[in-house]
């Protein structure tokens, strides 16, 4: 369903604020209570940057925290993803028109984020066209809608400092992970650490900013067989979405449906909905 909602008050009082929000939410208001981390990057990403963007966006997510980025290529559509696949909830804000997806092969990617409870955001109205300045002004929108911004990889000019700096006009607190010193890939998040951006290493540094108590660790518990074990294993790490834990079980369709029932069945996990799992 697509909401016309007026200003919201998150974001009335940062420099330039939008006249309207266009939205693709059935719960935009409960998302805005919730913490929110914006995490944004380079767009090519190396195999370290997927690694680190993935690992703490699912573990914020699992956390309650509710991932904000732009849907764009690499970082912001890792970070997407992790959340979904962890059971969180997360907010893409777009450059264009809720109708006109950018990047287009991100447009299944869209409908999830909406579908599963998240919100898709945009200051630009129906018909209206995508031009190259959009892409810096949405990024004020991210950091507004935030309270902490994060840069898992970002080379020296990457876009994504555009977010670090309308966050630091914003008051918001500017996090980065620090990279290889000899990589271009982290040349801007390590400046960033350099000119004060808090270093973060683990997901633990993100709730000491945001003042949250980081969440307890559930034990893995033990199926019956093996099969059992190695979708209990994936949960544990994060995989939450059905059609993710099948692919990486390696389990054919029916052998995995009869798992999940026996481990709904003996307590071990249960579903809010959306075929999303979680440990009990």
């Amino acid at each position: 369903m697509v909401i016309f909602r007026d200003l919201t008050e998150v974001l009335q009082h940062i420099p330039s604020p939008p006249g309207h929000l266009f939205v693709k939410s059935t719960n935009l208001p409960d998302l805005l209570q919730r913490p929110r981390v914006a995490i944004v990057g380079s767009r090519k990403i190396s195999a370290y940057g997927k690694a680190v963007t993935s690992s703490l966006a699912s573990e914020l997510a699992r956390a309650g925290i509710v991932i904000v980025s732009g849907l764009a290529l690499g970082v912001d559509g890792l970070a997407h993803r992790a959340a979904l696949e962890a059971g969180g909830l997360t907010i893409a804000v777009l450059p264009g028109s809720l109708a006109d997806i950018y990047p287009a092969s991100h447009r299944q990617l869209a409908d999830r984020i909406a579908s599963q409870g998240g919100a898709l955001v945009t200051e630009y109205p129906p018909g209206a066209h995508t031009y190259p300045g959009n892409f810096i002004a949405r990024n004020r929108l991210i950091s507004g809608i935030s309270q902490a911004v994060l840069i898992t990889e970002a080379a020296q000019k990457s876009g994504s400092l555009h977010t670090a700096r309308f966050a630091l006009e914003q008051g918001k607190d500017v996090l980065a992970v620090p990279g290889n010193i000899t990589s271009p890939m982290s040349a801007g998040t390590n400046n960033l650490i350099r000119s004060g951006a808090a270093p973060v290493t683990c997901a633990a540094d993100i709730f000491m900013e945001l003042g949250i108590k980081p969440p307890v660790q559930k034990a893995v518990p033990k199926g019956s067989n093996p099969d059992e074990q190695a979708v209990l294993d994936l949960i544990y790490k994060g995989i939450a979405g059905g059609a993710e834990l099948q692919r990486q079980s390696g389990l054919d369709i029916q052998k995995f449906n009869q798992t999940l029932t026996m481990l709904e069945i003996t307590g071990k996990i249960h579903s809010p909905g959306a075929n999303q799992w979680s440990l009990v």
